[in-house]
């Protein structure tokens, strides 16, 4: 089940800077184990999904999974082979844009050495990188 907004103001919003650092959304709010960005990046929706069922098939179910991050920028593209001009293109998915620091997924209800493979899993379908905090 890929996630994206219900509604939105604006179908089409412009791409704007991704800043370096995050600073607010940088600690574990449910879980005792998270997974944190190190970098910035674009993640769509179908990368957090991937991460978030490589961690749950590794947990066996067992224990909370936490998403802390929500696909809610527009990211639109033209087809190929079309001319310059002619206006922006459609909506082709939906992505979150991710600082360094940002808290992506937490975890808590399960041994920790189960927990720290789930979160590497978890990373290695992410395009940018991450590492496992407490």
């Amino acid at each position: 089940m890929l996630n994206r907004p219900r509604n939105v103001k604006y179908k089409k919003t412009r791409k704007g800077k991704l800043g370096n650092l995050e600073y607010k959304a940088t600690n574990l709010t449910f879980g005792n184990v998270g997974l944190k960005a190190v970098e910035s990046g674009i993640l769509t929706s179908k990368q957090i999904e991937a991460a978030r069922r490589a961690i749950v098939r590794k947990t066996q179910r067992k224990g909370k999974v936490w998403i802390k991050i929500f696909p809610d920028t527009p990211i639109t593209a033209k087809s190929t082979g079309v001319r310059m001009g002619k206006g922006k293109g459609g909506v082709s998915h939906w992505g979150a844009k991710v600082k360094g620091g940002t808290v992506l997924f937490e975890i808590c209800g399960i041994k920790l050495s189960l927990v720290k493979t789930a979160l590497n899993t978890g990373g290695a379908k992410l395009p940018i990188k991450t590492k496992i905090f407490f």
